[in-house]
């Protein structure tokens, strides 16, 4: 049976992700109540593998985990993309005008701006996982309170949802990351990479690097600055790539090392395109 790190408890959107990426297989979760909990756990092998959030379509990248993974010098092996849906829950019985205080992982309060702004006298408090908050109130039967969190964590926590799909924007995806300490999670075939540069402090050298990678017909989808925090002013790029031919991509990766304005390149992972994943 594989163990799987989560952030968050069941019926998190986490938990939401394992179930679609290893959909058939018999998994084990181990619960974390933070990001860094979460890439500890997998850095020390007490998984198999982690699922971690890393950007939303509507709140954006979240930061602090690209700078975990280098931390910890974990490895990217797959991807998924999963659809969100915020729905606001409480304690069986109540209504809107009953609540006095929502409760909700921050990501989740980005994404349900309007809906927020919409009933100012409500107060909005932080929380570390929206499942988790569901379940805090479900066992601790709190009435006056309400969780932004999934239908499955409604499902999971007995709790009553007030309204659905209260998200800003319709169309709301996650993309989460399959981590490993070791390539040893590695698929045979894969079409997409990221990867992390360290380049000079010099006019046009990201240019140069991007545009040799674009010469190449390798199609960048994401590229990402992310301050080094001992060198003030200074900043690694992360850039996700896709290609149809891996020769094209051993290739660049034979020139870019030749390009004078490069200080370092890191390949965080190699892994099948989760958005076309079947």
């Amino acid at each position: 049976m594989k163990k799987i790190a989560i952030q968050g408890v069941k019926g998190c959107f986490h938990h939401a992700a394992v179930s679609k990426y290893f959909e058939g297989c018999n998994y084990k979760l181990m619960e974390c109540s933070s990001f860094r909990e979460l890439v500890i756990g997998v850095a020390k092998s007490d998984v198999d593998v982690g699922v971690m959030a890393i950007e939303n379509s509507i709140a954006g990248t979240i930061l602090t985990n690209y700078s975990l993974l280098s931390e910890y010098n974990l490895k990217i092996v797959g991807e998924v993309y999963m659809p969100i849906q915020h729905h606001l829950m409480a304690y069986p019985g109540q209504n809107i005008k009953d609540i006095q205080e929502i409760y909700s992982h921050p990501m989740a309060i980005l994404q349900c701006e309007l809906f927020i702004d919409a009933h100012p006298d409500i107060k909005i408090s932080e929380y570390s996982d929206t499942a988790a908050a569901a379940k805090y109130i479900s066992t601790c039967k709190k009435k006056g309170l309400a969780a932004i969190a999934s239908e499955n964590a409604a499902k999971e926590y007995d709790l009553e949802i007030l309204f659905k799909n209260i998200q800003t924007i319709a169309s709301n995806f996650t993309r989460f990351f399959i981590i490993t300490n070791s390539y040893k999670e590695k698929n045979d075939y894969f079409n997409k990479a990221s990867l992390i540069f360290k380049i000079l402090h010099t006019t046009g050298s990201l240019s140069h690097i991007l545009s040799l990678i674009s010469s190449l017909g390798i199609n960048m989808t994401k590229i990402q600055s992310i301050p080094i925090i001992q060198r003030p002013w200074e900043y690694s790029f992360y850039v996700d790539i896709i290609f149809n031919n891996i020769k094209d991509y051993e290739k660049m990766k034979k020139k870019i090392q030749k390009i004078p304005c490069l200080h370092q390149l890191s390949i965080m992972g190699e892994y099948k395109n989760g958005r076309i994943r079947s």
